[in-house]
């Protein structure tokens, strides 16, 4: 994701039928975790809407209430920080939140606790998800994340797993051990679900080969599959009982997807058994050839 304080303000963008869409089925599978599993369980997650929850459990108003009031200066701080696009897209998000919360009637799914850890993180990981494709957010820590690790290099998800470590720590001395490890369960399922759902098959990966018909592989990636590439000079050889045995190469790098990524490996390795290659995931690309990723 990629926000910029100059952007120019754009209401096509944020009433997009995709954007709109996508908010929407994150904002109900959010409003699915809460009212299906967390909050009939008297279960909690991490960032602003555990807070929200805990706010819930002490004074019995509605969670909707804190929810969107807690999350009102963190929306603040991403039109200072980030953008006016993307401070519109997170406060329609919240909007749309707090109306489904409200309308939907949506009984109790289930009672056992490990099933509410879950799918409980389940569905706030789809749910954050599919609001973040939208252009949106429905926590602030997302918004204190996104500014963040521009200045600290750290990425999103280190960010919020710090603060939300404080927040068990809160949840284990008010409420129990139990409940927050219960907590931990969901707050890395919705993680990893919510990872994925931002990432999925577009997910950028570096895949470096090496091989003795080089040629070969830049012609495979390149004419095959229509992906430029970075070509290193390397040294190759130098194997145990044999050392000092070199040969100059190409060490032959390209950032694909997650996808194209098994296909490209396929097509190399049927053409050329021989070719050496190593996947690495990639925390941040900028600049250069890239595939366009959706923006704020």
């Amino acid at each position: 994701m990629s926000h910029s304080t100059s952007e120019p303000f754009s209401l096509k963008s944020i009433f997009s039928l995709k954007s709109l869409l996508l908010k929407f089925i994150g904002v109900l599978c959010a409003t699915i975790a809460i009212k299906g599993f967390m909050i009939p369980n008297h279960f909690l997650d991490g960032g602003i809407l555990g807070i929200s929850i805990l706010v819930h459990e002490f004074y019995h108003i509605d969670v909707s209430i804190p929810l969107i009031l807690l999350n009102l200066p963190f929306v603040y701080i991403g039109y200072k920080k980030i953008g006016k696009n993307f401070a519109a897209h997170a406060f329609l998000s919240l909007i749309i939140l707090g109306i489904l919360i409200n309308i939907l009637p949506i009984p109790p799914v289930t009672y056992d606790h490990f099933l509410t850890a879950i799918f409980g993180g389940v569905f706030v990981g789809l749910g954050i998800g599919f609001v973040i494709r939208g252009g949106g957010v429905i926590d602030g820590l997302e918004v204190i994340a996104e500014y963040t690790n521009k200045k600290l290099g750290l990425s999103t998800s280190e960010i919020i797993m710090a603060i939300n470590t404080t927040i068990f720590l809160v949840i284990a001395f008010f409420l129990g051990i139990e409940k927050a490890m219960y907590s931990i369960i969901t707050f890395f399922t919705a993680l990893r679900v919510s990872d994925y759902v931002v990432d999925g098959f577009e997910k950028l990966i570096s895949l470096t080969i090496i091989s003795p018909e080089p040629e070969l592989v830049k012609q495979i990636i390149v004419n095959d599959f229509n992906k430029p590439i970075t070509v290193y000079k390397g040294e190759r050889g130098n194997l145990p009982g044999n050392y000092g045995v070199k040969y100059d190469c190409d060490i032959i790098v390209a950032v694909v997807t997650r996808l194209e990524m098994h296909k490209i490996k396929k097509a190399i390795a049927e053409a050329e058994p021989k070719a050496f290659m190593f996947v690495q995931n990639i925390r941040e690309v900028g600049g250069g050839i890239t595939i366009k990723k959706n923006s704020h």
